[in-house]
C-alpha cells in the first residue's frame, strides 16, 4: 500500500497561501513559514504531518499528497479546513 510523508501549511484565505508559496519559491524555509504562519497545531512542528496512507486525509489533500510531485510545494489547495501549501517529502507505492 502507498504510503507518504508530508508538511503543510493551513491558511485562510488563498491570497495568503499564494503569498507564502511565492516566498518559500523565492527561498524562505518551509518549516519557518509553517511555524509563523500555519493555523494547523502541525505547524508548531514545521508543518510535519508524519507518515500516512490513501484515505486518511480530506479527498483534495489526499489526492494531491498521491499525485504530486515529491519535493515540490504544491497548492494553494482547497479544503473545508481552509487553505494549503503542501509539499510531500517522501511516498512509496
Amino acid at each position: 500500500m502507498a504510503r507518504a510523508t508530508a508538511r503543510h501549511i493551513l491558511v485562510a484565505s488563498k491570497e495568503v497561501c499564494e503569498d507564502l508559496k511565492k516566498q518559500i519559491e523565492a527561498g524562505a524555509d518551509f518549516a519557518a513559514v509553517a511555524r509563523e504562519h500555519s493555523s494547523c497545531p502541525s505547524g508548531k512542528q514545521g508543518g510535519g504531518l508524519g507518515e500516512f496512507g490513501p484515505g486518511q486525509m480530506v479527498k483534495e489533500f489526499d489526492q494531491a499528497v498521491f499525485t504530486g510531485e515529491v519535493g515540490k510545494v504544491l497548492g494553494p489547495i482547497q479544503t473545508q479546513f481552509g487553505y494549503h501549501l503542501l509539499e510531500v517529502t517522501s511516498r512509496t507505492e
